[in-house]
């Protein structure tokens, strides 16, 4: 069993920046393609950004392509999201997710296996 913790949510004002950790624990952790979700109020899961197994491959989605960026350190057992020139359409709780097939369809979050409990952020203005 893996178990994923976020971290590095607030508060923010419009055109700042926020980094994400996501610590892995109970598992392999270079067994999995890693990714984050976003989920506001009312509002499915959304696909934000996914990070391949050995961290040389990534994917945003469009909305956050050039403000976002993922990374991983697999020693350290973390997945990173750096959010800069944050927006207030970005405010959600966002959550860390692995997936042991995830470029089968790496923007579906039905296709990872373990999720954290989410942390939220907030984009003010």
């Amino acid at each position: 069993q893996v178990q994923l913790v976020e971290s590095g949510g607030g508060l923010v004002q419009a055109g700042g920046s926020l980094r994400l950790s996501c610590a892995a624990s109970g598992g392999t952790f270079s067994s999995y393609g890693m990714g984050w979700f976003q989920q506001a109020p009312g509002k499915e899961r959304e696909f934000v950004a996914v990070i391949s197994k050995s961290g040389g491959i990534t994917y945003y989605r469009d909305s956050v392509k050039g403000r976002f960026t993922i990374s991983r350190d697999n020693a350290l057992n973390t997945v990173i999201l750096q959010m800069n020139s944050l927006k207030p359409e970005d405010t959600a709780v966002y959550y860390c997710a692995a997936g042991s097939s995830t470029f089968i369809d790496h923007t579906n979050w039905r296709r990872y296996d373990y999720w954290g409990q989410g942390t939220q952020v907030t984009v003010s203005s």
